[in-house]
């Protein structure tokens, strides 16, 4: 009896299904390591309500918080894990690093925490809340929803100087992959997690190289020409380099396939999204998600998963934090 129990449980969490959650599909993960669907079930039910409607409240105010958060989970999980390390405030802690500066929510997180605390006393971690809170992100820009195994625990450690590993706007493709695969995840992973730049925006500094070269000339000779001349004239070359250039031009705010659309049409902002089409390793994938019947939404969900696992603390490890921005 107990070895048909085991296939049964076994074969339960291999499977993906899809189920409906708001009216989209939601996708159902295979299994992961350390964290399960339902961490919360019995101990805080209603944690990931809690979660929803505080970033519910927060979009509605600043719907600039979705990328934000979005980009914020992303880069806790490149640095030491998905251990909300992040979100500790403090001099020369993570936040304080450049690539961290700009980003934004973080009020979102301590207000869902606050609540949580209050329904639920030491239960909730914030790295749970983060990853939660990722998910609803997309799906307030019309993306897909999926279950997000929790279970992490709060790490004590953030420094700026941990912060040397995250993906640059200029990296190439071979510098990408090799950030990507040191962490445990593949082209695949690499070409769908950076379609989340299908929302945001970027700060000129950040792709001015582009645009001009040293006697004021285009740079780059990938990018369209009239999108050259649209991005000049958002970016001239001694003008300001923190106004914000949508990543998706033309779609920016909603969550769709148009980003890839727009790097085989040569309007990609950065360089590190324009070479995922120039490069051959990574072009077929680009073109198999730009296409009518794309699985982005699927290929997102499960890589977000994947990299949401990254160097997770469970157990007996780590903590569970008060406050999100302070260690116990």
């Amino acid at each position: 009896m107990g070895s048909v129990r085991s296939l049964c449980l076994f074969i339960t969490f291999l499977s993906c299904l899809i189920s409906s959650v708001h009216g989209q599909a939601a996708i159902r993960p295979g299994p992961v390591t350390g964290t399960r669907i339902g961490f919360y079930a019995t101990t805080c039910p209603t944690a990931e309500t809690i979660v929803r409607n505080a970033v519910n409240a927060g979009f509605s105010s600043d719907p600039r918080i979705a990328p934000g958060i979005l980009r914020m989970h992303f880069h806790d999980c490149f640095v030491q894990g998905c251990d909300g390390s992040i979100l500790i405030s403090g001099a020369n802690t993570e936040r304080t690093a450049g690539p961290n500066v700009n980003l934004r929510g973080f009020e979102v997180i301590d207000n869902a925490k606050t609540q949580l605390e209050a329904a639920c006393p030491g239960v909730v971690s914030c790295a749970d809340i983060l990853a939660l809170a990722a998910r609803d992100t997309v799906v307030l820009t019309r993306g897909t929803s999926w279950q997000v195994p929790t279970g992490r625990r709060d790490g004590r450690v953030s420094l700026a100087s941990n912060v040397n590993n995250l993906p640059g706007p200029r990296d190439s493709v071979a510098v990408q992959q090799q950030k990507f695969s040191a962490l445990g995840l593949n082209t695949r992973d690499l070409v769908v997690l950076v379609g989340g730049h299908t929302i945001g925006t970027a700060g000129c500094g950040t792709f001015r190289n582009r645009l001009f070269n040293s006697t004021g000339q285009p740079a780059d000779p990938t990018i369209d020409p009239t999108f050259l001349a649209q991005l000049q004239t958002q970016c001239p070359q001694n003008g300001d380099a923190s106004v914000r250039v949508d990543l998706d031009t033309g779609s920016g705010t909603t969550w769709d396939t148009s980003y890839y659309n727009n790097l085989s049409r040569g309007r990609g902002v950065l360089q590190s999204d324009q070479v995922l089409w120039t490069d051959p390793a990574t072009r077929p994938i680009v073109q198999q998600l730009m296409a009518p019947r794309s699985t982005f939404n699927f290929d997102f969900a499960r890589s977000m998963v994947r990299m949401s696992n990254i160097g997770v603390v469970t157990g007996a490890n780590g903590e569970i934090r008060r406050v999100c921005s302070a260690v116990n």
